[in-house]
């Protein structure tokens, strides 16, 4: 970030004198500048890259001492060194050092004196604005991590590193990972005010080795953003794992200081937090397979009958829930059972997979709905007491219609016939809980008329009431696809949100 000689402003209304200093300093090293009067300096400091400002105490125009604090004002880390032809006492001097300067040099001024004091105050402004550098960078970094660490999804990670990495360095930015698909997707910012997006781009990941490198690369390699004309890119590499895919940071070289210690500890952030969306991930997709693999495979084949099921589980980001349904022939009958457990962890599937057979075994020894709760809630209060479900248990007789339903507390399934829809209201308490449990709804199911059952992450909300979504569920269900595939999708595209926090199960089931 440092290179070239350093920048000094001399500012002194004597000709004579401006040569001589300007003369000492050019041999020294330094670029001069000239200014004649205060006002002149302090319109040059305001525009030209200076490191360094000589400035003589008297002025035709403004008081040096002045001049002094109005540079110090705007810019705080410019160093100013007081000059004077004029004999000078202890209060001149300490007026001098008091309101701003960082040196005071009086006749007769000595070249040698002069040169050493411009690279003292040089040294030391310059290690000043080094640790400054450095304090606001390890600030952004940490304000990095924590967001990187709670994103909730793959993309929020990289566009969170990113935003992070340019807001940083002050620069272009991009951040490259690969998903546990195997995706390899980029978080890019064009600058630190920008906002970041994601997109796809493929790394050759030959050579990278285990831990964190940093090399400098041709910016054409990595053209995910317009990066500063005539600079190259620095790259950090932080693979975690021999057998993960690298993480990539890409930020202007000329941002970089010696051994780039922000960059790498940036890169090693970032790479944690991706290996820990990554794990979760996995974690996540293991347990939707179990999951899944506890609900029915297929559904069945009836004479008389179109059906349809949608099962969605919650976004990635959410644990597994413990939604269920249940389709199966038995004796001539259909047995279509739909519920969910309380809670969303691995357990909660399990205890689903648990009542879905118990359901199916009741049935098999040919119990009606009610009395099939009934054992299941028993079954639950002794071995699973301190579990809770909702659940609703309909057996149809496919050739006549006739139907006997019960449910434990699940929301009810929806009747849409001839475009207009009601609730089957069959109000019991949930599983779980000792109480008497009404008898069973008996009623036909006219021929054309569909029932919708579903679980609550269908229609419900944060934002709005259960009887909000029960309308709105009406509203779509008015009208019925002839295709029920294409009923039940539509269901989940006009009602379930874009991220769905909570599982979602449909089954639908048409009497022709």
């Amino acid at each position: 970030m440092e290179g070239g000689p350093a920048t000094v402003l001399v500012v002194d209304d004597s000709p004579t004198k401006r040569y001589l200093l300007v003369s000492w300093l050019s041999r020294a090293g330094f670029a001069v500048l000239e200014a004649e009067s205060g006002g002149e300096a302090l319109a040059r400091v305001g525009v030209d890259p200076i490191d360094l400002v000589v400035l003589d105490v008297r002025l035709p125009d403004l008081n040096g001492f002045e001049v002094c604090e109005r540079i110090k004002a705007a810019h705080p880390a410019m160093p100013v060194i007081h000059v004077s032809a004029h004999a000078v006492d202890v209060v001149d001097r300490a007026q001098g050092l008091t309101r701003g300067a960082d040196a005071y040099l009086a006749e007769p001024i000595e070249p040698e004196e002069l040169v050493a004091t411009s690279h003292a105050v040089l040294r030391y402004y310059r290690a000043r604005q080094r640790a400054e550098l450095l304090a606001e960078r390890l600030l952004g970094l940490a304000d990095t991590t924590v967001a990187v660490h709670s994103a909730p999804s793959f993309a929020r990670l990289l566009e969170a590193a990113a935003a992070g990495a340019a807001r940083i360095f002050k620069s272009p930015a991009a951040v490259i990972a690969e998903t546990f698909d195997g995706d390899c997707i980029a978080g890019v910012a064009s600058g630190p005010d920008a906002t970041a997006v994601v997109r796809p781009w493929v790394v050759d990941d030959t050579g990278v080795p285990t831990g964190t490198t940093v090399r400098v690369d041709e910016p054409t390699g990595w053209g995910l953003v317009d990066w500063p004309t005539g600079d190259t890119v620095t790259v950090a590499a932080a693979r975690l794992r021999e057998d993960r895919a690298p993480l990539y940071v890409v930020v202007p070289t000329a941002t970089q200081t010696a051994r780039t210690p922000v960059l790498v500890q940036l890169a090693q952030a970032v790479a944690a937090a991706v290996e820990a969306q990554r794990s979760f991930d996995e974690e996540h997709r293991i347990a939707v397979t179990l999951q899944r693999s506890l609900l029915p495979r297929r559904v069945p084949e009836v004479n008389g009958l179109d059906m349809a099921v949608r099962y969605e589980p919650a976004s990635a980001q959410t644990e597994v829930g413990g939604d269920f349904y249940e389709l199966v022939m038995l004796d001539g009958h259909l047995l279509l059972a739909i519920g969910d457990v309380a809670g969303h962890s691995l357990h909660a599937a399990t205890v689903m997979a648990e009542l879905r057979h118990a359901v199916r075994a009741y049935a098999v020894e040919g119990h009606q709905p009610g009395e099939i709760l009934h054992r299941v809630n028993e079954l639950m209060r002794t071995l699973l007491p301190d579990e809770l479900a909702t659940i609703c248990v309909l057996l149809l007789h496919p050739p006549s219609g006739r139907v006997r339903l019960a449910s434990a507390g699940h929301l009810p399934p929806a009747l849409s016939i001839d475009g207009k829809v009601e609730f089957v209201q069959h109000s019991a308490p949930l599983l779980g809980v000792r109480a008497p449990r009404p008898p069973d709804l008996e009623f036909v199911l006219p021929a054309g008329a569909t029932l919708v059952f579903y679980t609550d992450g269908l229609i419900e909300r944060r934002d709005s009431t259960i009887d909000d979504g029960l309308a709105a569920l009406a509203g779509v269900a008015s009208r019925v696809d002839a295709d029920l595939d294409r009923f039940c999708e539509r269901l989940l595209v006009e009602l379930a949100p874009p991220e769905i926090h909570d599982d979602v199960a449909v089954v639908a089931l048409r009497r022709r």
